[in-house]
């Protein structure tokens, strides 16, 4: 890739870097949202967690490019069951029971 593409060992880094063995999508806003869309669609997800190569860069594009995308195509979640994980799930909360520790 990196000599295909001429990539500078940084532009490579930054490539390959959030990548860490995870399947990995990039292109333009549409591909990446046509691409989410069918995993969605096709059962193969039900939810996505977010790795951007570069922090600050990559997921301020995102939220600004591909979020309205998938909001267009109504994929994108606004409102949820709960204000936590644990009520969003229907969790009940768990029995508060003191843990001691004693010595063998």
């Amino acid at each position: 890739m990196a000599q295909r593409e001429n990539l500078t060992v940084k532009q490579l880094l930054i490539r390959l870097g959030g990548g860490r063995g995870h399947y990995t999508i990039s292109g333009t806003p549409k591909r990446i949202a046509d691409e989410l869309e069918f995993w969605f669609l096709n059962g193969a997800a039900d939810g996505f967690n977010l790795m951007p190569q570069v922090m600050d860069r990559d997921f301020d594009r995102f939220v600004q490019l591909v979020i309205p995308e998938l909001k267009r195509r109504q994929i994108f979640r606004k409102d949820y069951t709960g204000d936590t994980l644990r009520n969003h799930y229907g969790l009940p909360l768990p029995e508060n029971k003191p843990v001691f520790l004693t010595e063998p």
